[in-house]
């Protein structure tokens, strides 16, 4: 069903993330864009006030601005990411705008920095970085001992590491390809306190918990994935195992990820993501001064961040609006 209205209000409210693309719509359908580089909450209303198409990344779209009496005009929402839990989807259900996100377009990127993340703490690569910077070689002679992991061992290599991905959308599945090129074992977790028999190829999440020397989160947050690991798996983990997060924040408990770096009950861990972002000392424990001594990699939610993600980003946003204009569905709906 193609749309009755032919011009289109379309505004986007955060285009520091990614440029829009040409937004040449298909005739006889034409538009008026509105580009915002950032918005803060307190401007969305008036900005979306007589929108069609709304354009946002990570801003919250939360059911008082998604009122008939505050955006009367809004029939789309297109998302230029993955998740969308910063959309009010039951608002919109209830009202009948669609929702559409782009998919798939920083696979690459995301298991990329994944890996190198994995690197960087294995290798403690960072922590060595800041002790040679405040002059510690000299001091001590040799950072060597800096690489053991809390079991006195130095660090081990691809060949002997196991990797449980826990998430096996796009993202771990393009790192389970680049892990077994590195020589790695790779184990895909079940869901957690999920009952056997478990589907082929997946092992308990207790059990890859237990056993993995490395864990790498790539999965979306939910209600069900909330402090998914916490002090309990922190307590099962290996001593020389390490932690990658490219997922959400709130998937791990930030407090008990710092007590388990503190008390050696793990060897490093590295983060791209925080339970409130931007995140800050004042906001994430994760980030306060007494961390500094830690094997802790933290990186400001740039995991997507690649020229290829935007190409792909731009591409995925026109195939929604083009397929809502001329079919009236999305090609990545959501609601």
């Amino acid at each position: 069903m193609t749309q009755p209205n032919k011009h289109h209000i379309i505004v986007a409210l955060e285009t520091f993330f990614c440029p829009l693309p040409d937004l040449n719509l298909p005739a006889p359908h034409t538009c008026e864009v509105r580009e915002y580089e950032r918005t803060k909450p307190d401007q969305i209303a008036e900005r979306i006030r007589d929108a069609d198409i709304v354009i946002i990344t990570t801003i919250p779209l939360r059911a008082e601005v998604l009122r008939a009496e505050i955006s009367p005009q809004l029939k789309v929402i297109g998302v230029v990411a993955s998740g969308t839990d910063s959309v009010d989807l039951a608002a919109c259900r209830a009202r009948g705008i669609r929702v559409a996100n782009t998919p798939h377009c920083n696979t690459v990127a995301v298991a990329e920095h994944a890996i190198a993340s994995y690197f960087a703490i294995r290798r403690s690569i960072a922590l060595t970085h800041t002790l040679i910077r405040s002059g510690e070689w000299p001091k001590k002679e040799t950072l060597l001992k800096t690489l053991n992991g809390p079991d006195g061992k130095p660090p081990k290599t691809c060949q002997d590491e196991v990797l449980g991905i826990v998430g096996y959308g796009a993202v771990g599945k393009k790192i389970e390809v680049t892990a077994r090129a590195l020589g790695m074992k790779v184990l895909i977790s079940g869901r957690k306190g999920a009952p056997a028999p478990l589907p082929d190829g997946r092992t308990s999440f207790e059990t890859l918990i237990r056993d993995c020397s490395v864990i790498i989160l790539c999965l979306p947050r939910s209600s069900e994935t909330l402090n998914l690991i916490s002090e309990t798996e922190f307590n099962t983990m290996k001593p020389y195992a390490v932690l990658v997060n490219v997922s959400r924040g709130g998937i791990v408990d930030e407090k008990a990820l710092v007590t388990a770096l503190k008390e050696k009950k793990i060897a490093g861990a590295a983060t791209d993501v925080y339970l409130q972002e931007p995140a800050s000392p004042g906001t994430s424990p994760l980030l306060t001064s007494n961390t500094a001594d830690l094997n802790l990699v933290t990186t400001p939610h740039v995991a997507w961040c690649a020229e290829n993600t935007n190409t792909n980003y731009k591409m995925a946003l026109m195939d929604n609006l083009i397929g809502w204009l001329t079919t009236g569905e999305p090609r990545y709906p959501i609601v």
